[in-house]
């Protein structure tokens, strides 16, 4: 049975003393996950740069002035390699993410669903952001072999206007809703450290917590706040901040993969012990996330052997069958 949280009720744990906070939502971990048991991800950019929207956090927009530079879409070739080194690395997802605002129907995307196809054929699951879908779009990239599709939310409602102006909300929720009829799994998160507020931390996951079914990925990202856009300087996420998010996702979406996202590479080795603590079971790994820098696969592996954590297998072959209510 799934609960129906109020806003209200989401912000009293969010509140909670943090002690209390990461105990109980460990215990809400074990209840509906394997412990120690953690997906590794590897997230690659093939097309980079040029994006048309104004996402503030993000250095792949046209409009900003960043030393990011735009590279046109990846070959089918290139992405069969980087899959091959990303299996290697110990990743049992690759996800593919380009700047554009939206997917249209031409060579490009043809070569996407070819990109799918390779990947999926290595027993990996395969995610995509891409931009706005349609549901046609959607349900093309689900028979190339899609397992999941990654549109976040990035912040609340009250809030998303102060950080994009190039497309609303219920943009953001219909593509959630397009990809959810073609029968993908939802990866859906936000970002935390753009000058929000708790209660907009709270509002986004409220929202999550409405969709039926919920994700089966919230992605938790800190800011890397980058030169040349609105939030460059912006202050680091502490730690605690993201842990007590990771926590309270953990606890308002239990069935929820929770992805300790951007930002890792600032987080000391306890810090992320912490997150996986309070129920983070998901990391991407590699040198990059998109065009922000990410601990090496090598530093990752350490850090499991430490803690005591093991790499999570595909399911890609067992997909869930999904239930719209």
């Amino acid at each position: 049975m799934i609960k129906n949280w109020t806003k209200e009720e989401i912000l009293e744990v969010y509140n909670a003393p943090l002690m209390e906070l990461i105990y109980r939502a460990a215990e809400v971990h074990k209840q509906h996950h394997k412990v120690g048991e953690v997906q590794v991800s590897s997230l690659l950019s093939i097309k980079t740069g040029g994006c048309p929207e104004d996402c503030a956090y993000c250095p792949q927009a046209a409009r900003y002035h960043t030393e990011v530079k735009v590279q046109k879409l990846m070959s089918v070739d290139e992405i069969n390699t980087a899959a091959d080194n990303a299996k290697a690395g110990g990743a049992s997802r690759m996800c593919l993410g380009a700047a554009w605002r939206e997917v249209r129907d031409n060579r490009d995307f043809d070569k996407v669903l070819d990109m799918v196809r390779t990947i999926n054929s290595k027993g990996m699951e395969v995610c995509a952001t891409l931009g706005m879908v349609t549901e046609e779009q959607a349900k093309k990239l689900a028979d190339a072999g899609l397992y999941a599709y990654n549109h976040n939310l990035d912040t609340s409602e009250e809030n998303y206007e102060n950080i994009i102006s190039t497309r609303t909300y219920d943009d953001r929720l219909k593509t959630l809703g397009n990809v959810r009829k073609a029968g993908l799994t939802v990866c859906s998160g936000g970002i935390i450290g753009m000058g929000e507020t708790a209660e907009d931390r709270v509002g986004m996951l409220y929202t999550l917590s409405l969709l039926r079914p919920q994700p089966e990925s919230v992605p938790i990202n800190a800011l890397v706040a980058v030169e040349g856009t609105p939030l460059e300087d912006q202050p680091p996420v502490p730690i605690w901040d993201m842990v007590r998010m990771i926590a309270t996702t953990r606890i308002v979406i239990p069935t929820t993969a929770v992805r300790l996202s951007a930002g890792r590479l600032s987080m000391s080795m306890e810090g992320q012990a912490l997150c996986f603590m309070a129920g983070a079971n998901s990391i991407f790994a590699g040198d990059k996330l998109l065009t922000t820098p990410n601990p090496r696969y090598n530093q990752d592996m350490q850090m499991f052997e430490i803690l005591g954590l093991k790499p999570k297998k595909a399911y890609a072959d067992v997909r869930k069958t999904i239930t719209i209510e």
